[in-house]
């Protein structure tokens, strides 16, 4: 039975006295590709949020797996943990270059007040290229498109060399060439043992990208490998309140 890398303990959110996530109990395996999905205003952008205390909860305990197997907050944890926000809760408009975004990923390790160092640099230049985005390194970032920002915010994601990565609606947005480049970067992070966790949109690349699925309304709906939990009836379940639910797709 696979290890877990974060465990979820009756988790409850709300925004102004409205719950938005109700007593979500769940555990996410270490070292697996998992896949959050649910209808548009299911909680799934909260649900990552809460975890990584940019939200507090009303109730309920996140812990996270550390080496030696033992679980802590993510205060104990976060140089360890890697966040992909979502392409709109980003300011576009800052006035940074691409290599200064991607080598962000490299303060959890040097604190806030520390220059980064040339190793840092070209730990972040060697991310930027694994992402196909090293030929922008000195642009800025308003000059990018929606793909290309995605890709450099996986290359800051990667510069951290996290062990658990969350990722918002990564491939929002995006064309086919850079979903897959997305998604070949996940999997090898995976391959190499790393957890990783994604906010997902589209039903139809479910089975073929992931390895464990949850589905979220409101509260958990059911949750396993791709290979047993997603299934029909988990899907019309989840998605019954939402219009979309015959295109076997939805929105974030």
């Amino acid at each position: 039975m696979s290890e877990e890398a974060i465990t979820l303990k009756h988790l409850t959110v709300a925004y102004q006295s409205v719950p938005v996530l109700w007593d979500v109990s769940l555990g996410f395996k270490k070292g697996k590709m998992t896949a959050i999905i649910g209808p548009n205003g299911a909680g799934k952008s909260t649900l990552i949020k809460a975890m990584l205390q940019l939200i507090k909860p009303l109730t309920g305990e996140v812990a996270f797996s550390l080496n030696d197997h033992q679980m802590a907050p993510y205060k104990e944890v976060k140089q360890q943990v890697a966040y992909v926000p979502q392409n709109s809760s980003v300011d576009w408009d800052f006035p940074t270059t691409v290599l200064d975004v991607v080598t962000m990923g490299r303060y959890g390790r040097l604190g806030w007040f520390k220059r980064a160092k040339k190793a840092d640099k070209e730990i972040a230049a060697q991310q930027l290229a694994k992402v196909g985005m090293q030929t922008f390194a000195d642009r800025q970032i308003s000059q990018l498109s929606g793909g290309q920002r995605q890709r450099v915010f996986l290359a800051r994601a990667l510069a951290q060399e996290a062990d658990i990565y969350l990722l918002d609606e990564p491939l929002a947005g995006v064309d086919m060439k850079t979903e897959r480049i997305i998604m070949n970067l996940l999997h090898e992070l995976v391959a190499e043992g790393k957890t990783v966790i994604v906010v997902h949109h589209d039903l139809q690349t479910v089975e073929e990208y992931f390895d464990e699925v949850v589905f979220i309304n409101r509260s958990l709906m059911a949750a396993g490998s791709v290979s047993s939990a997603f299934t029909d009836k988990n899907i019309e379940e989840t998605y019954r309140t939402d219009q979309n639910v015959g295109e076997r797709s939805a929105q974030p």
